[in-house]
């Protein structure tokens, strides 16, 4: 990387005054909802400890629905313009290929399955897009979080600096700060979940090689025998390999170049000129907190959950975290929601946690087995995967992130079209092609998330949206048909190739009611305005369905 940027030290504040929300931590997960609740017209504070972006590359694979969450606050294209695009991968025995796959088959979408990104940069791109907010975002450097006491209705944090302490007072904070989270230990929360003794080596290094772009994974392979290794192509010439190493595994000892560098020229071969960036050896665990929602404390990212780093389910998990409170918080500060709209975060994200988890842990399970019948099965897989379609199934190498899905949790209605094709009521959107009225060609999916979308399918002729402007104020209107109609108070888009009719199965009059973080709150088979204002109370906590399900 290019010389570590430091960051002027924050002065002390002068006290006096509430503040809306403090987010502790300024690494991706707290940038990203400090950007995201600016955008929302909320002031935040983000406090960090350190003066510099991350040490190493550590998160790097950023998955598809992450890039369209920073797409809406105006970074995504900077991530894109610089990470290393890929959407397929290759899973080996040894030399033998076993089977490969495409995360992305299909067209029309604007963002690619993955791309790489070292976490240095990432946090780079979000600091400078967090500076064009000087009204809304105060990031604060070298403040560090030493207390904190809560109350009905906020919390008080002391706070150390280089000029000397002082306290500062807010609404909600959230814990953005890490796998080893001050704040959760600060609060006594017990982190449930099982260790694995397992380590591994990652090896950053710098060269000129023409390996792919694409996941490439080994179990036993010739130039690590007996264990697993991954590699992965990251911008500037820097590759990413991963190394199992075993439980027994000195970390001090691996760690050290003239340990490392003979298993990176394993894989490169002796005559490839390259440089060891940065290393560590590191074990991981599965954990999550029982909640996330403590007071007026809010965990995000690693504070309130963790998994193994096979799968990209870290980094991409923190970044939905956000996208799924922030929308949630504004709306309470504002008060057009309900304070119980929050615990909405807890069961929702809850759930993604627990599925990260399973997912992760069964990876872990497979890439290390631990008893006779684990190893059995791993090895059965293995010897048949080359020629099964079964037992590529079965074969684990990391199921790589997906958005989650939120069907039957209490801000979505229930689907009155469910054998309709389509999209349903707790999923995320997805993108297509689209024209706008002035003839610009664009993607859904910067029509979505925001504020509370109704998406409706037209057909020849123009959709009745009744009184929705008087019964759901602020709600966005948006109408997708085969040729551009005149529809008032809505934003009119043509279907530039069939494809955001055939993704959401638009018939003509099917309407969705979008969530602010581009997931669907309700289906309906036509619009009825009375069913659409029912099902916004409803996605805002404010039904006393959704409340009572809430709490």
């Amino acid at each position: 990387m290019t010389a570590q940027p430091r960051f002027a030290p924050t002065p002390a504040p002068e006290p006096g005054g509430r503040r809306p929300v403090v987010v502790i931590g300024a690494g991706p997960v707290g940038l990203t909802c400090a950007i995201d609740l600016a955008i929302r017209g909320v002031p935040v504070v983000v406090l960090d400890d350190d003066d510099t972006v991350a040490t190493g590359s550590r998160a790097i694979c950023w998955a598809k629905r992450t890039l369209e969450i920073w797409d809406r606050l105006g970074v995504g294209q900077r991530m894109v313009d610089k990470g290393v695009t890929w959407q397929a991968g290759r899973v080996f025995r040894g030399e033998e290929e076993l089977y490969r796959f495409d995360l992305l088959p299909e067209s029309g979408h604007r963002r690619p399955a993955f791309i790489n990104l070292q976490q240095y940069y990432v946090e780079e791109y979000l600091i400078a897009r967090a500076a064009e907010f000087p009204d809304l975002i105060d990031l604060r450097w070298r403040h560090e979080v030493t207390g904190l006491r809560q109350g009905a209705e906020g919390a008080r944090l002391d706070v150390a600096t280089p000029d000397g302490a002082y306290a500062l007072e807010a609404e909600w904070v959230l814990a953005a700060d890490g796998a080893r989270s001050p704040t959760r230990t600060r609060l006594g929360l017990p982190f449930p979940g099982p260790r694995f003794e397992e380590r591994f080596l990652i090896a950053d290094v710098t060269m000129k090689a023409d390996f792919p772009t694409e996941r490439l994974f080994w179990f036993e392979p010739t130039f690590h025998a007996g264990q697993s290794a991954l590699l992965h192509r990251q911008p500037d010439d820097v590759f990413r390999i991963d190394f199992q190493l075993g439980p027994e595994a000195d970390p001090e000892l691996e760690r050290q170049p003239e340990r490392v560098m003979p298993r990176v020229r394993a894989v490169v071969g002796e005559d490839t000129p390259v440089t060891l960036e940065w290393c560590s050896v590191y074990s991981f665990r599965c954990a999550r907190l029982e909640r996330f929602v403590h007071g007026r404390v809010v965990f995000v990212g690693d504070s309130a959950h963790v998994v193994s780093p096979f799968g990209a389910r870290g980094g991409n998990g923190g970044i939905q975290d956000a996208d799924n409170l922030c929308w949630k918080l504004a709306l309470v500060l504002r008060g057009e929601a309900p304070e119980s709209l929050i615990a909405t975060y807890d069961e929702e994200r809850g759930h993604a946690a627990d599925e990260n988890i399973l997912h992760s842990s069964r990876t872990t399970n497979f890439m290390t087995p631990k008893t006779k019948a684990e190893r059995l099965f791993r090895d059965g897989v293995l010897a048949l995967a080359a020629e099964a379609p079964f037992a590529r199934a079965l074969l684990n190498a990391g199921r790589l992130s997906r958005p989650c899905r939120l069907a039957g949790f209490s801000l979505q209605t229930p689907d009155p079209i469910p054998q309709a094709d389509g999209l349903r009521p707790g999923d995320p959107c997805v993108d297509a092609p689209v024209v706008d009225a002035a003839g610009r060609a664009g993607w859904l999916l910067d029509r979505l998330g925001g504020p509370f979308t109704l998406l409706v399918f037209a057909g020849a002729e123009a959709p009745d949206l009744g009184p929705l402007p008087d019964l759901a104020p602020g709600l966005r209107c948006v109408v997708v048909a085969e040729r551009l109609l005149a529809v008032p108070a809505a934003e009119m888009l043509r279907d530039a190739e069939g494809l955001a009719g055939l993704r959401y199965g638009g018939k003509p009059g099917t309407a969705y009611l979008i969530r602010p973080d581009a997931h669907v709150a309700a289906r309906f088979a036509e619009v009825d305005p009375a069913r659409v204002a029912e099902a916004l109370a409803r996605a805002t906590g404010r039904s006393g369905t959704a409340a009572r399900e809430a709490a």
